[in-house]
């Protein structure tokens, strides 16, 4: 695992789907480690138990399910948290949490539905070393063109539900973006001061125009 900031570690790249590169994020609190989105490999499972396992086991989406959702609640007794909408597709392991509504969690975690990708997507906020991380998941991705992609397929995704959302983020004030999938290096983006609500408004647009 890689460290990114003081408490928050980054896992191993790995490619679920061609073309489709992902991280996990393990963040270490008092109140029990919290692991966003989801990981296969064996290594950094271990090298999650040396930092002392995972308590809590969000996930952003559907896609994120694979059989290691067992492997994590079976070796650290995690508990897993997923949007309600989404929560049917588990069948690995049980689902603890099947949310639907905006909550503050472990660690003072804010729990945000963010539907649109999926019927299930969700966001997470969290104050890690005095500084405000947004998950999101494959809701919206950094491009290498320096722009916000807003996650949505043809055929998988509902347009409107995922602009609603959209509205929502815009209100939103990260200051560091860790996003599931990813474009470049990194899936963790710095959010330079003031252009957050411009970024994800021109997302927005995009998606907008393009259903004309």
């Amino acid at each position: 695992m890689r460290q990114v900031a003081a408490d928050l570690w980054e896992t191993e790249t790995e490619s679920p789907f061609p073309g489709l590169t992902t991280h996990a994020y393990l963040w270490t609190t008092p109140e029990g480690n919290v692991l966003f989105y989801n990981t296969t490999h064996a290594a950094e499972i271990d090298a999650m138990a040396e930092l002392g396992g995972v308590a809590h086991h969000y996930l952003s989406h559907r896609d994120e399910i694979a059989p290691s959702l067992a492997t994590i609640r079976e070796r650290f007794g995690a508990k897993l948290h997923i949007h309600k909408a989404d929560a049917g597709e588990v069948s690995q392991t049980m689902v603890d949490d099947a949310f639907d509504t905006r909550h503050t969690a472990v660690a003072g975690l804010e729990v945000i539905p963010a539907p649109g990708h999926t019927p299930g997507s969700a966001l997470y906020q969290a104050t890690i070393g005095g500084r405000r991380y947004l998950f999101t998941g494959d809701t919206l991705i950094h491009t290498e063109a320096d722009a916000w992609w807003p996650g949505y397929l043809e055929g998988h995704s509902n347009r409107e539900t995922l602009l609603s959302t959209l509205d929502l983020m815009t209100g939103l004030t990260p200051e560091v973006v860790v996003s599931s999938a990813f474009q470049g290096d990194s899936g963790v983006t710095e959010i330079a001061g003031g252009t957050w609500a411009d970024g994800v408004t021109a997302a927005r647009r995009a998606l907008a125009e393009a259903a004309g």
